[in-house]
């Protein structure tokens, strides 16, 4: 089946493949993110003895290459675009016409055009079609490869991969490659994150200067998702906003829900933002115009507790078993509608490795070692079975060669606070009604730290509580 890139020989589409690569200000090697995120993916290849990697998930073909492009509509369109991997090259298939977007990016040896095996796009032709896509797979493999490898595919339709076993070839899930050379960051990228989280950051002091009672969830939500995009970020890829009695139990869409007077509001971000890279982080807060009530502060205050804790205990060496163990014990009154996770790792999306809560260990969890560069997100939700309200607090964390660094640096509700504080951490605190977006803004443009802003850590070797670690190489 002959494909075409339509725009070929446009020149007027110079420079438009630079347009998520220009990190103006940020001092980011990009060039350093591509080679190394590729190489780890060709590490953890060589290490499985798997000698040729087939990505059609948009997240990891992006990892993999940089390569960005309609990545929600991609994701429920497999196979429309992928990427092969071998020790030696890259080649792209890029959906038919966009072929250009890929011009100049180091990790792409060639770039050709996709053939979509799917019913939408070859009816009832389907079953050959798929046939099709396996021979050219495997004819391209060989002869970059030679015969009899071992491939790893992700997730694509079914008579794709029967086609491919039908061919002779022994297919191993891509699935372990990748999050294992995702889950260790370079130092590069976590300037990358950062970006994404300070953009995010704005949008949530945006959101946050608008709640007013009166409005709804959807039109304050609608806010996040304007300032995502304003400042070059991708999407949001949940509705995690909820207000009032919708905030308990957790995991209730963001709707046209009208927000009450003296109600909590409570967001978890998800956003795949700055660079493609993930910004994650939960707040709670208050609508006003009276003070929050007892019982509001003290489901603020315990999920604080749970969300300190928890990052108090993480450091590289540490096992996914011994961290459960040692993992704040939640009150009795609050284990029902606890969240899934206690903590999970972040990137491009959320990722390997999750780390589960004590009483869900022995069913559902797994080991390993927490890792220097790995990016993790430590979660609290904190509300009753059949209780009014809830609350939803999360920090996004580095860790580092000697401890753990907080990442999201936005500030949590002094009113729900007063004078409670965590020990061993310098917890940023904001005043209801005023903005937050002057210091915000100053570190989206200038990259300067605001003291009330900054980064804390608990430092396992020095007991500094307030000194920055270093990074790892």
């Amino acid at each position: 089946m002959t494909m075409f890139d339509w725009h070929a020989d446009r020149s007027d589409l110079k420079g438009l493949a630079f347009l998520d690569r220009e990190p103006v200000d940020l001092n980011i090697d990009m060039e350093a993110v591509r080679q190394y995120r590729l190489a780890s993916i060709r590490r953890e290849m060589k290490k499985r003895d798997i000698g040729a990697l087939v990505l059609s998930c948009p997240i990891n073909i992006r990892y993999a290459s940089d390569a960005r492009n309609m990545q929600v509509f991609c994701s429920r369109n497999t196979p429309s675009r992928y990427l092969l991997i071998t020790e030696g090259r890259t080649i792209l298939y890029e959906f038919t016409g966009c072929e250009h977007l890929s011009a100049g990016l180091d990790t792409v040896d060639e770039v050709r055009a996709a053939m979509t095996a799917s019913f939408v796009a070859a009816g009832p032709q389907i079953a050959e079609r798929e046939r099709g896509w396996a021979r050219e797979m495997l004819a391209t493999i060989t002869e970059l490869t030679g015969a009899g490898v071992t491939v790893g595919l992700e997730r694509m339709n079914a008579g794709t991969a029967l086609a491919l076993a039908e061919l002779g070839v022994r297919i191993v899930d891509a699935q372990e490659p990748v999050e294992m050379a995702r889950c260790i960051k370079s130092a590069e990228e976590i300037k990358c994150v950062e970006a994404s989280l300070r953009a995010t950051e704005r949008g949530v002091s945006m959101l946050r200067d608008a709640i007013r009672p009166g409005m709804t969830e959807n039109q304050l939500w609608s806010i996040l998702h304007q300032a995502v995009i304003a400042q070059n970020g991708d999407y949001v890829e949940t509705r995690l906003l909820s207000a009032g009695e919708r905030t308990n139990p957790w995991f209730q869409e963001s709707s046209d829900h009208v927000i009450g007077a003296n109600s909590l509001v409570a967001l978890d971000t998800d956003v795949v933002g700055c660079f493609g890279y993930y910004s994650d982080f939960s707040r709670t807060f208050h609508v006003g115009p009276a003070r929050p009530s007892e019982d509001q502060k003290t489901l603020y205050k315990v999920a604080l507790e749970q969300v300190y804790h928890n990052i108090s205990i993480l450091k590289p060496g540490l096992t996914f078993q011994e961290y459960s163990e040692q993992a704040w014990t939640i009150p009795e009154k609050y284990i029902d509608n606890r969240y899934y996770l206690s903590s999970h790792g972040v990137g491009m999306t959320g990722e390997y490795p999750y780390l589960y809560h004590r009483k869900d260990y022995p069913a559902a969890g797994y080991d390993g070692v927490v890792e220097p560069g790995m990016t993790i997100c430590v979660e609290a939700y904190i509300g009753e079975n059949g209780g009014h309200e809830g609350v939803k607090l999360e920090q996004q964390c580095l860790i580092t060669d000697t401890g753990v660094e907080i990442l999201s640096r936005f500030p949590f509700e002094e009113n729900l606070l007063d004078d409670f504080h965590v020990p061993g951490f310098r917890v940023p605190k904001a005043k209801q009604g005023v903005s937050l977006l002057p210091g915000i803004a100053a570190q989206v443009t200038g990259q300067q730290r605001q003291p009330d802003m900054a980064r804390t850590v608990n430092d396992k070797t020095s007991g500094d509580a307030g000194a920055p670690l270093a990074r790892p190489t």
